[in-house]
């Protein structure tokens, strides 16, 4: 079995989801991998860009994913070099999506000059983001609603004054020394903010 395992045999973006290939854009190539032992969980390979030109033609495949009854997505994002406003608004709406389905989704492998994006934007907080692929499948594998739970309250130093800080939740908090900007996410990581 080895590795591999929790991805099943090469399959086309067609066979996954039918008709998924029937439109496609040179800027931002998608590639589908089916995870066989989680169910209704799909891994999706974004090379190229995201921006207001082309998020139409990423909605669309994305939401005929979702459709088609995937609801826990993993975007592999390490070959996504660009991503502007509305391609965060894109991934917004596919959390939107999938929630009411049980479902959720996972931002894997984001560069930084992306994740700065999302940052910059207030969006980093939203999304549960992971630096491998079993990783994001052991996200889904234990459920989504238990695991930040776990986490919190989270206690940690100020990234700039090395203040001891708790923070009972994620999201965005002035530090109490300071007075710098944080914010914290699902997984307890913290960032400026």
């Amino acid at each position: 079995m080895g590795q591999k395992s929790d991805i099943m045999f090469k399959m086309t973006n067609n066979e996954i989801v039918n008709g998924f290939d029937d439109e496609k854009d040179e800027s931002l190539k998608i590639k589908l991998e089916k995870v066989s032992n989680v169910e209704s969980c799909l891994v999706l390979h974004l090379t190229g860009y995201i921006d207001t030109y082309n998020s139409n033609y990423f909605q669309k495949r994305v939401q005929k994913a979702i459709e088609t009854g995937f609801s826990k997505l993993i975007f592999h994002c390490g070959g996504l070099n660009y991503v502007s406003s509305t391609g965060i608004g894109s991934f917004t709406a596919f959390l939107k999506s999938v929630k009411p389905l049980g479902g959720d989704l996972v931002l894997l492998e984001i560069q930084t000059k992306v994740y700065e994006v999302f940052q910059l934007l207030g969006f980093s907080q939203f999304f549960t983001i992971k630096d491998s692929l079993d990783d994001s499948i052991n996200f889904f594998k234990k459920g989504t609603s238990s695991e930040p739970a776990s986490l919190f309250p989270k206690i940690f130093s100020c990234p700039i004054c090395s203040k001891k800080l708790k923070s009972l939740k994620p999201g965005r908090f002035r530090c109490s020394e300071c007075k710098t900007i944080l914010a914290i996410d699902n997984a307890g990581q913290v960032f400026l903010g």
